[in-house]
């Protein structure tokens, strides 16, 4: 199926059955994204996470600015902001096309699945780049992704508030097909003593397949959970999640998409929290106070200051 030059999206038809060792491979593809540079500070942290198939950047769309990484134990964090709207922000550095699975709070951005690598999710064109902005409702709209406390976030209020502050991106490698070397030609009269010389040929070994991206994941059994979740919910928490938010105009397409193996080629992990955790964590750095000698009485001597 091809790819047209706009915003796509795809959902497996229902009731197809997929080849048992090729899935077809449905996906989202979508046109390439509005890319902002961002003059970052020379002793800023990077605003990105790069791998060799494609770079991750989370944007805070209120703010219209890159949020910096800061990475701490093997971990890598962005600040968020509570009630700002973000998108991720995927580039593709190849010259053929990638596949990328968007998870936000263990949820898939696509299918509202809990997440899995096997599921749908967005094909990038070459050297391409895509901006999720938000879950996708259909293929005309998505409900915009923003920061928000751990009750009013999409996953808490499903029932999943278990994977609640981080976001994934696992990118795959497109199968490409083989072509194989027509036979030489031999003569009628070399042909039957060849044929009746030879055995009968084996049939051709199947060909070895790989996972497809818009297969359906199964639903976890959500026995026992959701009453767990409504307990945690109903507890105070102060950690961040994802809202679902305002509903905008996103078009989207189904597209074919082969996947070259079964796993990820690569797998990004962002995690995100209020800047005050951070602080508190030592990820972030806090405010810097001039060294000084205390003073007992620091506003004296004061007198009326001029009015503004």
């Amino acid at each position: 199926m091809d790819v047209t030059p706009r915003r796509t999206d795809s959902v497996p038809p229902a009731g197809r059955a997929a080849h048992p060792r090729r899935l077809r491979a449905f996906a989202l593809a979508l046109a390439a994204a509005l890319a902002t540079p961002l003059a970052a500070c020379a002793h800023s942290p990077p605003p990105a996470v790069s791998t060799h198939l494609a770079t991750v950047e989370i944007l805070d769309r209120t703010d219209n600015t890159l949020l910096p990484v800061y990475v701490s134990g093997g971990d890598r964090w962005v600040v968020g902001t509570p009630g700002h709207e973000y998108a991720i922000r995927i580039r593709n550095h190849t010259g053929a096309r990638i596949l990328a699975v968007p998870s936000v709070d263990g949820v898939n951005a696509v299918t509202g699945e809990t997440a899995s690598p096997d599921q749908s999710g967005y094909v990038l064109e070459p050297y391409g780049s895509v901006e999720i902005a938000g879950w996708r409702k259909s293929l005309a709209n998505t409900a915009a992704f923003y920061f928000t406390n751990v009750a009013d976030s999409y996953a808490a209020r499903t029932g999943r508030p278990g994977d609640l502050g981080v976001i994934g991106v696992a990118v795959f490698r497109e199968r490409v097909p083989v072509s194989y070397a027509p036979r030489p030609k031999i003569s009628a009269q070399r042909a039957e003593r060849s044929d009746a010389a030879a055995p009968a040929s084996a049939p051709a070994p199947a060909q070895e397949g790989a996972a497809a991206a818009g297969v359906l994941g199964k639903e976890r059994d959500a026995s026992g959970e959701g009453q767990r979740a409504s307990e945690e919910r109903k507890s105070y928490d102060s950690r961040l999640g994802t809202g679902h938010g305002r509903n905008e105009t996103s078009y989207a397409q189904r597209v074919g998409f082969d996947r070259a193996s079964s796993s990820p080629e690569a797998v990004v992990s962002i995690r995100y929290d209020r800047r005050e955790a951070l602080v508190a964590r030592g990820i972030v750095p806090g405010p810097r106070y001039a060294d000084r000698r205390p003073s007992p009485f620091p506003a004296w001597p004061g007198f009326v200051p001029d009015p503004r």
